[in-house]
C-alpha cells in the first residue's frame, strides 16, 4: 500500500472550488455526494499498533467512547494515544453521507465526512471533561471547515457523544470556551455537536491508524488558540 498523501497536499485537490483558494468550502449536499460502497474497502489491523488494544472493541466493561474532530486525524490521536486512562484510539471518517468511503475520496469534501477520531476511555482514570478540554486546547474550534493550512469541510471541529454526560459537558465546554475566546479576539465556536447514534463512524485504512507512530516525522496540523479552557 502506498503512503499516503500529507494533508498539506491533499489540499490542492479539495471540492467545492477552494482549490486555489477562488472561494470557500461548501458542505455537499445528498444529491451530489459519492455514492460509496457498502463493505470496507481496504483492511485494517486488528490491534492498535501503539497500545495493543482491539481497534475495534470490544474492550473492558465500562469503557466509554467517543468521536473527535479536530482536524488533521494523525495528529489527534497521536495525542490521545499517550494520554493516560485512554484505552484505544482509531482514526476514519464521521458526520457526513458517503458509505465506507476511502481517504482520497474524503478529501475531495464529497463525502461530506469529517476527519474524526475514536477515543475509547476509562472514566475512573480520565474524566470525560478532561478529554474535553485537550479537545478544545488541542486546536482551533472558530475556523469552521478549516485547521489551519487544512482547508475543506473535512477538517471541521466535531463531537459526537455517546452518554448523557458527554453531550452535557460538550455542550457546557462548548459554550464557556466561546465566552473566554471572543473576550480574546475570536469568532464563535464552530464545532458541530452530535449524537454519535446519528451516524456511522468507518474506520480510515490501515496505512492510516496510528500513522505518527509508523511515520514518527510524519505531519501533524495543531492550529490550537493557546486558550486553556475554563474549569
Amino acid at each position: 500500500m502506498s503512503e499516503p498523501r500529507t494533508h498539506a497536499d491533499s489540499v490542492q485537490r479539495l471540492y467545492s472550488g477552494t482549490m486555489f483558494g477562488f472561494s470557500k468550502p461548501a458542505m455537499v449536499s445528498r444529491e451530489q455526494a459519492l455514492p460509496g460502497r457498502s463493505t470496507r474497502p481496504l483492511p485494517v489491523a486488528e490491534k492498535n499498533a501503539v497500545l495493543g488494544s482491539t481497534l475495534e472493541g470490544p474492550w473492558e466493561p465500562g469503557t466509554e467512547v467517543i468521536y473527535l474532530g479536530a482536524g488533521c486525524y494523525w495528529g489527534v490521536e497521536e495525542i490521545y494515544w499517550q494520554t493516560s486512562g485512554v484505552v484505544n484510539t482509531s482514526v476514519g471518517f464521521m458526520g457526513g453521507i458517503t458509505p465506507h468511503p476511502t481517504y482520497e475520496e474524503t478529501c475531495t469534501g464529497l463525502t461530506g465526512h469529517t476527519e474524526t477520531t475514536l477515543v475509547a476511555y476509562n472514566p475512573e482514570v480520565i474524566s470525560t471533561l478532561e478529554i474535553l478540554r485537550i479537545f478544545w486546547e488541542n486546536h482551533d474550534p472558530t475556523q469552521g471547515f478549516r485547521q489551519g493550512n487544512d482547508i475543506g469541510t473535512q477538517y471541521r471541529s466535531a463531537i459526537f457523544w455517546t452518554t448523557p454526560e458527554q453531550h452535557r459537558l460538550a455542550t457546557e465546554t462548548a459554550s464557556a470556551y466561546n465566552t473566554v475566546l471572543l473576550e480574546r479576539g475570536y469568532g464563535e465556536v464552530t464545532t458541530e455537536i452530535a449524537p454519535a447514534a446519528e451516524f456511522t463512524y468507518y474506520l480510515a485504512e490501515d496505512s492510516h491508524q496510528q500513522y505518527l507512530y509508523k511515520n514518527p516525522n510524519g505531519y501533524r496540523c495543531h492550529a490550537n488558540t493557546g486558550i486553556a479552557l475554563p474549569v
